[in-house]
């Protein structure tokens, strides 16, 4: 990979800050290997969890519980008043959210990590194959996701780095960076960004599924 494919990366990055209003934005492949990263940040890196125990609405993507498990931690379903799920919502005893269902002008909560979902054709932002990204205000934070998200190298030549650092292949395509870029235009009208509504979409009550609940045992 060139220079060129870095720099691609990051101005793809720097629009979603500029639109989020997030100071640091880091692209992931898909936005369940970004709530890992950030769980996995808080309980092994910084070591900023209290709680062994993260709660989630019951309603949710199953794709969100096994990201949970994998970092050892233990899952509390609350009760779903309807079908559907809307918007954001806080991975409970973290400072991680699951915006796969938000992505419009300044919605970044200082504080957080929240976890955007460009995948798929129901999300406000479609890529048209999997993306995710890391929206954070912790320029400490924001430095490990972009390594970690790249086998633990920096982003030069690998025969120029040294290899200091395990980590995950968790790389945005490059292509789908400038596909990003052009699609970024669409959250603007006459140089000015747009707000865009919560997606609301329906999901199966989780915590009717063994798979999920024999974590907590």
């Amino acid at each position: 990979m060139s220079k060129g494919v870095y720099k691609i990366t990051e101005e793809f990055e720097e629009a979603l800050s500029n639109y989020t209003g997030a100071p640091h934005v880091v692209t992931i492949d898909n936005a369940c290997n970004a709530l890992f990263l950030c769980l996995y940040y808080e309980k092994n890196v910084v070591k900023t969890l209290t709680t062994d125990t993260i709660k989630i609405p019951a309603r949710t993507y199953p794709g969100v519980p096994p990201e949970i498990i994998r970092n050892g931690l233990k899952i509390d379903f609350y009760p779903p008043t309807k079908k559907t799920l809307k918007g954001a919502y806080q991975l409970e005893g973290s400072n991680v959210w699951d915006s796969a269902l938000r992505f419009t002008h300044n919605m970044y909560i200082p504080g957080s990590f929240m976890c955007i979902s460009m995948t798929g054709g129901l999300k406000n932002f479609k890529m048209g194959s999997k993306a995710g990204a890391i929206l954070t205000d912790n320029a400490e934070a924001a430095a490990w996701f972009k390594r970690s998200r790249f086998s633990g190298r920096r982003e030069i030549p690998y025969m120029e780095d040294n290899l200091d650092m395990l980590g995950w292949n968790y790389y945005l395509n490059p292509e789908l960076a400038v596909r990003g870029l052009i699609l970024m235009t669409g959250f603007y009208k006459d140089g000015k960004p747009i707000d865009i509504p919560d997606k609301e979409l329906p999901y199966p009550d989780l915590s009717k599924f063994e798979i999920y609940t024999k974590a907590n045992r």
